[in-house]
């Protein structure tokens, strides 16, 4: 078995401290030039704030460090599968590659739901490469939510 790259990894260790806080265990890496920029989890709870899923603190982080909106040559590296306001920040922010972890068939957007990139009216599609460290992810948000039941 190959080690998860660098990324997904970062973004599982901050999955994990949201879930510590209370917070949906989802972590979000931006990668810009082979660099993490943003790191960022999941914290609409303790924002209160029910737009700070860790995608879009990811997204807003790294346009913020880069100094403009588009995204065109970053990566995004997600531990869940984005719903559909995050696939829509995905689209404008013009991201060139998501990669995610588990799949989310109740709230997901890229391959569940609407399938946000594939609609007529998303004017931009990045490359997306699914099921990179699933497992973990997965195990992380059952968890999390065994524990809550």
């Amino acid at each position: 078995m190959f080690p998860l790259p660098l990324p997904m990894q970062r973004a599982l260790a901050a999955a994990r401290t949201a879930a510590a806080e209370g917070e949906v265990p989802v972590g979000a890496a931006l990668v810009h030039a082979g660099e993490i920029i943003a790191l960022a989890a999941n914290a609409p709870r303790t924002l209160h704030d029910p737009t700070a899923h860790a995608e879009i603190r990811a997204i807003r982080e790294g346009a913020r460090r880069l100094g403009r909106d588009r995204l065109e040559d970053c990566d995004l590296w997600v531990t869940l599968e984005p719903c559909a306001m995050c696939a829509g920040a995905i689209a404008h922010a013009r991201i060139a590659r998501l990669y995610y972890g588990a799949a989310d068939p109740k709230g997901g957007a890229v391959e569940h739901g609407p399938r946000f990139f594939t609609q007529a009216t998303c004017h931009h599609r990045p490359e997306v490469y699914s099921g990179i460290g699933e497992g973990e992810a997965a195990a992380l948000l059952r968890g999390f939510f065994a524990e809550r039941r």
